[in-house]
């Protein structure tokens, strides 16, 4: 439902105190204009460049110096006519700050609902004070739709050649989707300076200006692809084949995305970011520590915002690294419940959405983490990654030889252990160092003798409880000596 049908219901209903969540204040205005020419309403408009000015009217009216007080006291005298009279407020969060301009809106909002007579405010943000949440309705501007884009597009590259077509333009609009009609016209402009055409890679470019200048999201446009990632077999079919499909003939059948658990080291942020690049989405990465405000109730907007930048970038892969540490305290009471409210609007995200993100979680000790947060249609799986095989192994180390340009014919040291960042640092270090692997890998312990009841906890937990990630099926931990060992005790005959 567009901005115009939303406000003309709003209106007819009487729902006199209204605001307009909207980052392009020009084009609200047009359509608000729009609607008031067609229903023969009145528009009044006022910020604190300009005064108030009437909608048809060339004059200004002094309000005293543009006092925002006297703004809001003029529209009691447009509530004599049977037609109903809009006051829109540009940027007027910046003063809701003072007792007198929230008493003196609280008291026309009651009035106008007899005279007709309706204030909106027209903001980036939405900051309501405690005395007017009850009598103000928030209504979004939704950003410009792929067809107003496409019309954007074809309004500024007019030259033949300079606008793609077929899939190619399918891949733009898919990169400009989520931009304002400000943001897109520059990167449009920006491109065709550039490359003379409009591409998509400057689109990605004025995305990450936006996500960077939000501070709670990254855009990751790496390279990483399922080739440079050894072992997971299971776990690439499945994201691929359940994110081709993308639910087109049915929103129901979106893909919901996976849950990754495993100890660290074993290739889930690896497989995240690639995932994006073999799906052709964008990667944007969620740092739950971001979202963190040090004022009351700045960390549930900043959530709030956050899961809006991403439904507006859809489709793309939302990937949040660590989650346990991230919503640390959830199930305490040191921050005053911050992690747990934040927690809980997670939860209904991930539950109720219905915009193309495929969301991919990573964890290394999932009993931190409520178990609500696993169960099911939040995820399409719960997908424990092992520390890898000797075949998987062997195939991260020619991986790693290949990329740090080493000799593959010597000797590489005893890795039954190893995870694969662990085998990455030893590469590193052969290379850094110009020393063998034998020599480098005296640099390199692995998580799994650093941390081994650690990570032995989380394979008993795992088993029985989570898909497996590199074959079909629930994942059975694997028996090793140091596993079946029996304990001896000195009361054991078989001791002696």
């Amino acid at each position: 439902m567009s901005l115009t049908e939303r406000l003309a219901e709003m209106v007819r209903a009487c729902f006199t105190g209204l605001w307009i969540a909207s980052h392009e204040h020009d084009d609200a205005l047009m359509e608000i204009g729009q609607l008031c020419r067609q229903e023969n309403w009145r528009l009044i408009s006022w910020d604190v460049d300009r005064g108030l000015q009437i909608s048809g009217q060339d004059q200004e009216i002094d309000t005293g110096t543009n006092d925002p007080l006297a703004a809001i006291r003029a529209l009691a005298a447009f509530g004599e006519s049977d037609q109903p009279a809009l006051l829109v407020l540009v940027n007027f969060h910046r003063f809701l700050q003072s007792a007198e301009i929230v008493q003196a809106l609280a008291r026309q909002i009651t009035s106008g609902k007899q005279n007709r007579t309706f204030v909106v405010i027209l903001s980036p943000v939405v900051n309501i004070p405690a005395e007017l949440e009850k009598q103000i309705l928030v209504i979004d501007h939704d950003l410009p739709t792929r067809a107003q884009l496409a019309e954007i597009a074809r309004g500024i590259a007019t030259e033949e050649g300079e606008l793609p077509s077929g899939g190619e333009l399918d891949r733009v609009l898919d990169a400009a989707v989520g931009l304002t009609r400000y943001e897109a016209e520059g990167a449009f402009s920006l491109s065709l300076v550039r490359h003379n055409s409009v591409r998509a890679e400057v689109l990605w470019e004025q995305k990450a200006q936006m996500l960077k200048k939000s501070g709670l999201l990254s855009l990751h446009r790496g390279q990483e692809k399922f080739a440079d990632l050894g072992g997971l077999d299971s776990l690439k079919a499945f994201c691929l084949r359940a994110m081709r499909r993308q639910g087109e003939a049915n929103p129901l059948l979106r893909p919901r995305g996976v849950l990754l658990l495993s100890p660290p080291g074993c290739g889930k942020s690896q497989f995240a970011k690639a995932l994006g690049n073999e799906t052709g989405r964008p990667t944007l990465t969620l740092d739950m520590g971001s979202l963190l405000g040090s004022l009351v109730g700045e960390s549930e907007r900043n959530m709030r915002q956050a899961l809006k930048i991403v439904e507006a970038m859809a489709p793309c892969v939302l990937f949040a690294d660590e989650l346990e540490k991230g919503l640390a305290g959830v199930n305490g009471q040191g921050d005053s419940g911050v992690s747990t409210r934040l927690f809980g609007q997670l939860l209904s995200w991930l539950n109720d959405r219905t915009s193309d993100v495929f969301f991919v979680g990573t964890c290394n000790d999932i009993s931190r983490l409520p178990p609500e947060f696993a169960r099911a249609e939040r995820f399409d799986s719960v997908v424990f990654i092992d520390l890898p095989d000797a075949a998987q192994r062997a195939k991260i180390w020619d991986l790693y030889l290949t990329l740090f340009q080493l000799d593959s014919r010597q000797t590489r040291p005893a890795d039954d252990q190893w995870s694969g960042a662990e085998i990455r640092a030893c590469c590193r270090l052969a290379a850094l160092l110009d020393v063998p692997l034998i020599a480098a890998a005296q640099n390199v312990v692995p998580v799994a003798v650093t941390a081994a009841e650690s990570v032995e906890r989380l394979r008993t937990w795992a088993t029985g409880r989570c898909s497996s990630a590199d074959k079909p099926g629930i994942y059975q931990r694997k028996e090793t000596k140091a596993t079946t060992r029996r304990r001896v005790s000195r009361t054991d005959p078989s001791a002696n």
